[in-house]
């Protein structure tokens, strides 16, 4: 408990309260994953640029809640938060940009709905921020180029139309919901790999840290609101959209791409 007070001091965030993991079984959700990190969605919103996602508020080290993890896998676990991190900044952008510009337009009903989506990866920013602090890995150091990738992203298919800004949505979260399937399947062999060592090596604790199981859970979380932020971008006209196709690839295309250069700088 001692430990656990100092590290909260030292990081300066909320640390989990493990006992409140998700709670997904049967018809309704009586806990989230997420809630175990942040507030409720009224909390104050994360500034992008601020200094609570930059360098200076976070250690150096490497993840430091998975002391039993090789080195190998904590970098891999830290490539994998800051992009996470870096991809929430740019979320927030782009429904910022768009939600502006359909206001400005006088699309009140569309800009109402990327309001909507906006609120939840306001929340999403939030979490990974708290989960960034929490195993000490320093943010990209891209984070300007991302935010300013994100608004040019959103402003430009928000003028084109509200097809191109859904298409523009559904091409994201198709990118971010395989990215995350990804994550939980490296997450599920870290689990495996960090449960088999407790009990092979004889270090001192007993089964797997519990933050990879949260983490696990939180990313799921994640990714069924992308898909379904991508159902409703369908549902809303997105691949009725000028040169769906072209759009839809070129924008898929740039998020592989920030999701490679974002893990290593």
């Amino acid at each position: 408990m001692i430990a656990r007070a100092k590290a909260r001091l030292l990081l300066g965030a909320r640390l989990p309260v493990f006992g409140r993991q998700a709670r997904t079984q049967g018809k309704g959700v009586t806990s989230l994953a997420s809630s175990a990190y942040s507030a409720d969605d009224t909390a104050p919103s994360v500034e992008i640029n601020s200094a609570s996602t930059t360098a200076a508020s976070t250690p150096k080290l490497g993840t430091a809640s998975t002391p039993y993890l090789s080195a190998h896998d904590r970098l891999l676990l830290s490539q994998m938060l800051r992009v996470d991190h870096a991809g929430e900044v740019a979320a927030n952008t782009i429904y910022e940009a768009q939600a502006d510009v359909f206001r400005r337009l006088g699309d009140f009903q569309t800009e109402q709905l990327m309001l909507e989506m906006w609120v939840t990866e306001k929340k999403h920013l939030r979490v990974v921020t708290d989960i960034l602090r929490q195993h000490r890995v320093t943010p990209s150091k891209l984070l300007p180029v991302w935010s300013a990738a994100g608004s040019l992203l959103g402003g430009v298919t928000a003028l084109l139309g509200k097809e191109a800004a859904m298409a523009c949505t559904e091409a994201v979260e198709t990118v971010i919901g395989e990215h995350y399937d990804d994550q939980l399947d490296h997450l599920s062999s870290l689990v495996d790999q960090n449960d088999a060592g407790s009990r092979d090596t004889g270090f001192p604790h007993e089964g797997v840290d519990p933050s990879l199981p949260l983490l696990s859970s939180v990313i799921k979380e994640f990714r069924d609101d992308e898909l379904e932020h991508l159902d409703t971008a369908v549902e809303h006209d997105a691949q009725q959209a000028p040169a769906h196709a072209l759009l839809s690839a070129v924008v898929g295309w740039g998020c592989r791409a920030a999701i490679q250069v974002a893990g290593r700088y």
